[in-house]
């Protein structure tokens, strides 16, 4: 059992919280990895990186004058190419990569949450599963890695692998069995 503090070690206990820290960000980290079942702690600071990196490209550019042809050459190509990638919603201004580009953009973006979109499963927890096993393929790959990012275009090609049981059960309730998949 610890001494009882004294009186002024008390004052100062009082001023201090334990729980939130500064630089924990009041435990956001974890809060989004657990809501996207992000696993790895270095993915969350990877994608947390990468979002800093691109505000201080957009701030950077924001800063040259309007007129600027570089300024609308890469502000065209930064705004497209996240765009395409699924972290903005919209390409209209560059405003949007400062206040919407966030870690949570991107973990939307991840193989288990899009397939939950999809309903092709019906929680992260589950998808991530299904995609660890082996059970999905995106274009003609199969995707172990959950983390995999699926872009606007790859959306269209995320399915079940071809020898996967969840596919020929799908098929079966569906009464679509291909005899061919069978052999």
């Amino acid at each position: 059992m610890p001494r009882k503090l004294k009186f002024h070690e008390q004052k100062l206990l009082k001023k201090h919280d334990f729980i939130n820290y500064k630089q924990d960000n009041n435990h956001r980290d974890h809060d989004v990895a657990r809501r996207y079942m992000i696993q790895k702690p270095e993915d969350y600071h990877k994608y947390n990186r990468i979002c800093g990196s691109l505000r201080q490209l957009a701030h950077r550019l924001s800063l040259l004058p309007p007129e600027s042809e570089v300024r609308r050459k890469h502000e065209v190509l930064l705004l497209d190419k996240l765009y395409d990638m699924g972290i903005l919603s919209s390409k209209s201004k560059l405003s949007q990569v400062e206040h919407n580009v966030t870690v949570s953009a991107f973990a939307r973006r991840r193989l288990p949450v899009v397939m939950t979109r999809l309903r092709m499963a019906e929680t992260v927890q589950a998808a991530t599963k299904m995609i660890e096993q082996g059970h999905v393929r995106v274009g003609v790959e199969e995707v172990r890695d959950p983390a995999f990012l699926v872009t606007r275009s790859m959306e269209d090609f995320v399915t079940w692998t071809v020898g996967s049981k969840i596919k020929q059960n799908i098929m079966k309730y569906r009464d679509k069995v291909d005899d061919f998949e069978l052999l």
